[in-house]
């Protein structure tokens, strides 16, 4: 996070990160589609439309007194680019992590989220996170509380859990709503929080 009181600016970084498609890119499409923004997001893909590096655009909310911006990014989820991860999660302030819900990504979930907490250390358990079940729609799904005991979801302090389906958008903007509200959660910026609601 970092405030600007003189121009009374509060710049926010948040991060999809997971698996290698489990619809990061399209969640964070979603999202700025919800707000009227979608062809401000920022892509750097490959020739297949695969993520390349990472997707970017910002979010404005203005209340009375403050500027927020919401500056989000979505992470490459392609191991091949695995360098690019960590680069992207510089600075940030709160993680919605993007779960494939199907049954045959189970592994690769587990994967991506233990990647995750090895580029956090113990601050893992004090990061504001929001573990998004996407692809609700689809078949063959594991079951979300077999996750979560395996990711030892009881020791983290400030972690949501969602259901989602990106590609309609279906609990997209309540995983945005719920990352800010873990950010702000006892902090001075909670009149931040109420003009986003007022917003949306």
């Amino acid at each position: 996070m970092i405030l600007d009181p003189l121009e009374k600016i509060i710049n926010l970084k948040i991060v999809y990160f997971g698996p290698a498609l489990s619809g990061k890119t399209t969640s964070l499409i979603a999202l700025f589609s919800h707000f009227g923004n979608k062809n401000e997001v920022i892509s750097i893909e490959n020739s297949l439309r695969r993520t390349l590096f990472f997707d970017y655009g910002t979010i404005k909310f203005q209340n009375t007194d403050w500027l927020l911006k919401v500056h989000v990014y979505s992470t490459t989820g392609q191991d091949f680019y695995l360098v690019t991860r960590p680069i992207t999660l510089r600075a940030v302030d709160g993680i919605i992590f993007i779960v494939d819900s199907q049954r045959s990504a189970y592994r690769r979930n587990i994967i991506s989220w233990n990647e995750l907490n090895s580029y956090f250390g113990e601050r893992s358990f004090e990061l504001p996170i929001v573990i998004a079940f996407n692809k609700q729609d689809l078949p063959e799904k594991f079951e979300i509380s077999k996750f979560l005991e395996d990711i030892n979801h009881a020791k983290y302090k400030n972690v949501s859990v969602k259901k989602t389906i990106a590609v309609n958008g279906e609990g997209i903007l309540t995983c945005f709503e719920e990352i800010l509200q873990l950010i702000f959660t006892g902090t001075y910026h909670a009149n931040v929080i109420t003009s986003v609601s007022q917003r949306t």
